[in-house]
């Protein structure tokens, strides 16, 4: 490193000196108060540009804190094909974060340069996209990652992606579909967020779908404030903005940063609950429309294709998702894989099928196409405008296509609108897709969140069974560690006996905890054969958790 460039990271770097807590780059990337983040963007900053220099690609550094409050920030980078961080540049992010000196900074950086081989001779320069969200705190955070002369992106050219897919996919709809006129309006609860004031503008690029936006952030409520996907999915109730008078209509909401997306209907009763629709039956969805393209492409009568390739469709999820939809979904022929949770751990198991599709109940969750089903698509649609132009075959190939580009397969984006076409391909209403999984005989399945004092409550009933979702506050979440997607503890050492032994004293008792991967508490998931045996049995775990972690423990 030359010295003119170790003088300006001294110098800048003094400017932001870091926080006096500790802080852990997450699924999420870095998320505090924002009043302590100036020096953590600032150095994340560094980090972008590290990574910029070494793939020799423009590298995303995004401030955002999705649904958390408003408060709140946060700030994570997005690798040039669109993913996440890298896995193993967490432990490095980390170290910079938490550097206390100038010079302890500069020497980590002149160490991973060194080890990384990263060029630093100017002839190619670092190129940053930055991007924010609505969060008031949003325009310092900015300064601070300006302190290295980055640019901004810009998103006609991917609004115009969206839209024109989206229109492909309602002019591909089938005749009879259409002669059956469904409801093509649907009202969005932006989240008073980023989200609810891109959507104004991409709504008037979208044919065949009427969009209202409400909580769009111009009525001056506040980002995440009795409103978004978090709050909708976790109260089960309506979004400020919404009540009787929306009986009947389809409604969704989008979280903070609209990378999130769950459904929901006003009821007729004249309650503030809501008939919700979460992203496992996005998930399912999803998976229902792929697999018939699929199986058009695939029936009797192609096998004159010269591609007799055969595209590997599957589901994943984790143990948290509604053991449902993960029925149904079996039953649909599909194979489903469990990962831990985190949207990082779901991306890359989807990511080793031909067409890999996750969801979370939360609305996050997107549809990977790997690089030789999109050619064996481009073929056979080429293929079939030859010999059978306009042919359900090639209505499928064009249709899975634009799904591909519909989709945002790096992160997930709840603006795509594949709900929207999909509803309307299938002519369902959300009663009927809300309804999808009670078709079945001699399956009771009942799934609702409430919400008891402080804690998170998640119940899901299977013949008798329910599930409660807690949380504790702990010293230091890391001292998790889990396994077998995130069922089982491994440490602390004796903490998984003692949940056995508690959860045994409970007819069809199942639990587990895990460590958040963006806040200092522990996440507690139960199941027995009653509610009241649910949160019994939770607070017992939450008891133990805290005895092992809490703020009183010995942290052994």
């Amino acid at each position: 490193m030359k010295e003119e460039q170790s003088s300006f990271l001294l110098k800048s770097s003094s400017l932001f000196p870091p926080p006096k807590v500790k802080l852990s780059y997450g699924t999420s990337g870095f998320r505090a108060d924002a009043s302590i983040l100036k020096s953590t963007v600032y150095r994340v900053g560094i980090l972008a540009a590290l990574r910029s220099l070494k793939t020799q690609s423009v590298v995303g550094l995004m401030i955002i804190a999705s649904h958390n409050k408003v408060t709140d920030n946060g700030v994570k980078t997005v690798d040039p094909t669109g993913g996440m961080l890298s896995q193993e540049l967490e432990p490095f992010a980390d170290q910079l974060a938490n550097a206390q000196t100038p010079e302890i900074l500069l020497s980590l950086i002149t160490e991973f340069v060194k080890e990384e081989k990263i060029p630093l001779d100017a002839v190619q320069s670092a190129e940053i996209l930055l991007g924010r969200d609505t969060r008031p705190s949003g325009g310092s955070l900015l300064e601070a990652a300006k302190q290295l002369h980055w640019m901004k992106a810009t998103e006609p050219a991917y609004f115009e992606l969206i839209s024109s897919s989206f229109r492909c996919l309602v002019d591909l709809i089938p005749n009879e579909t259409k002669s059956n006129k469904t409801d093509n309006t649907v009202v969005v609860d932006g989240a008073d967020g980023v989200g609810g004031e891109k959507l104004e503008v991409l709504k008037n690029m979208l044919t065949g779908l009427v969009i209202e936006v409400r909580n769009s952030g111009k009525g001056g409520g506040l980002l995440n404030d009795g409103v978004g996907a978090d709050y909708v999915q976790k109260e089960k109730l309506v979004p400020h903005g919404f009540g009787s008078n929306d009986v009947g209509i389809r409604c969704a909401s989008l979280d903070g940063d609209a990378d999130r997306l769950v459904y929901f209907s006003v009821p007729t009763n004249g309650s503030s609950k809501i008939d919700l629709v979460v992203g496992d039956k996005i998930l399912y969805l999803f998976a229902l429309f792929i697999k018939e393209q699929l199986s058009f492409l695939t029936e009797e009568g192609n096998e004159k294709s010269n591609n007799n390739f055969q595209a590997c469709l599957g589901v994943v999820q984790t143990a948290y998702a509604n053991g449902a939809s993960t029925y149904y979904l079996k039953q649909l022929g599909l194979e489903v894989i469990f990962t831990p949770k985190g949207v990082k751990h779901l991306h890359e198991k989807a990511a080793q099928f031909d067409i890999g599709i996750y969801f979370e109940a939360n609305g996050h969750g997107t549809i990977l196409f790997s690089e030789s089903c999109l050619y064996w698509l481009e073929a056979r649609n080429n293929e079939l405008a030859l010999v059978s132009e306009g042919s359900e075959q090639q209505k499928a190939a064009l249709r899975l296509l634009s799904v591909s580009n519909l989709i945002n397969q790096a992160v997930g984006d709840a603006l795509s609108c594949l709900v929207e076409a999909i509803l309307q391909h299938m002519r369902w209403s959300i009663h009927k897709w809300n309804e999808v999984y009670q078709d079945l005989p001699g399956q009771q399945r009942k799934h609702e969140h409430l919400h008891l004092a402080s804690k998170q409550v998640q119940a899901e009933e299977v013949t008798l069974g329910c599930a409660l979702l807690d949380q504790v506050k702990v010293v230091d979440r890391t001292a998790v560690v889990t396994t077998n997607a995130e069922t089982v503890t491994v440490r602390p050492l004796v903490i998984q006996e003692a949940i056995d032994a508690e959860t045994a004293k409970y007819p069809k008792g199942r639990c587990f905890i895990r460590p958040s991967g963006t806040v200092a508490v522990i996440r507690v998931y139960a199941e027995a054969s009653t509610q009241e045996a649910a949160d019994s049995l939770a607070n017992s775990i939450a008891k133990l958790v805290d005895q092992f972690l809490g703020f009183g423990s010995s942290g052994l």
